[in-house]
């Protein structure tokens, strides 16, 4: 089990960048697991998929931001490239792909922008030109079936790669218009570092699928992934969006993130699950249930 390929970039990908899952349709789709960040983050990425083959899962798909925060990034890359998981293009793939000065993570203020350029010229330095090619086909939305329902992947929104789109902030009116003007029963994206859900009228719904390369500023050193999943046997549009723990070898991650002179910002964070860095961008209330 990996991820189902996409329609040929070129032919099935519109104007707006847009692909789809090229599932067999003798094979309908009703359980996947979705990434979002990776931020270099191998040791989580390799146990996150051997726990979606174990709960069942029909495919993988990838939010994107493969790189940033952790070391070695070209190890992420091949651990995709090898399970061939689709990948929907991020603000630092995007980046990356073309070689631009920053991260366009989005941040306004000093110190977020500080340590993302830490993040992301040590990424663009360690990531080879062979990968960076590759990340030039990473298409800026997906589309696909789950049950019933027509879901469209992204990373930030599907109207900006870097929307911050927040739980505290996000009205839902809002996301019912981008829903309705998008034709889609589910918006699922990432960019936040936090995952969270809403149930909008008319049985659509908002999915933030959280990031599976640090922790979720919850002091908790697991790091999360999101399941979606219909029910075959009902009408096929009643969704579960379930958020799954993900324990891993820290304390090896930590090591080769010290070797790699990565700050200790970073460091702290995945051993404490408390953010350390990029808080200046978090509503208050998100900002109020962390430790900073």
């Amino acid at each position: 089990m990996s991820g189902w390929p996409l329609d040929p970039f070129g032919k099935a990908v519109s104007a707006r960048g847009e692909a789809r899952l090229a599932h067999p349709a003798d094979t309908p789709l009703t359980r996947i697991a979705v990434f979002g960040g990776i931020y270099s983050n191998h040791r989580a990425l390799q146990a996150a998929i051997e726990d979606a083959r174990d709960r069942g899962a029909q495919a993988i798909l990838c939010l994107g931001d493969l790189g940033a925060f952790g070391p070695s990034p070209d190890r992420t890359v091949e651990i995709l490239r090898n399970e061939g998981i689709p990948v929907v293009r991020g603000n630092y793939d995007d980046s990356i792909a073309r070689g631009l000065e920053d991260c366009q993570c989005g941040y306004t203020d000093p110190r977020d922008n500080h340590y993302a350029r830490i993040s992301y010229e040590y990424t663009l330095a360690n990531t080879s030109p062979r990968h960076r090619e590759w990340m030039t086909g990473f298409p800026y939305r997906i589309r696909f079936r789950l049950g019933e329902l027509d879901v469209l992947a992204f990373h930030g929104s599907p109207r900006r790669m870097n929307e911050f789109l927040w739980e505290t902030t996000t009205p839902s009116h809002f996301l019912e218009g981008m829903a309705t003007q998008e034709g889609a029963d589910v918006l699922l994206g990432t960019h936040t570092g936090i995952h969270w859900s809403r149930a909008l009228d008319g049985g659509r719904w908002y999915v933030n699928a959280g990031a599976l390369g640090r922790p979720a500023n919850d002091g908790r050193q697991e790091v999360w992934y999101t399941m979606l999943e219909v029910d075959p046997a009902g009408d096929g549009r009643s969704l579960s969006a379930d958020f799954i723990p993900v324990s891993y070898p820290v304390d090896l991650l930590a090591d080769e993130m010290r070797d790699e002179g990565l700050p200790e910002e970073f460091i702290e964070t995945i051993r404490t699950g408390w953010w350390t860095t990029c808080l200046e961008v978090l509503p208050g209330k998100e900002r109020a249930r962390g430790q900073w």
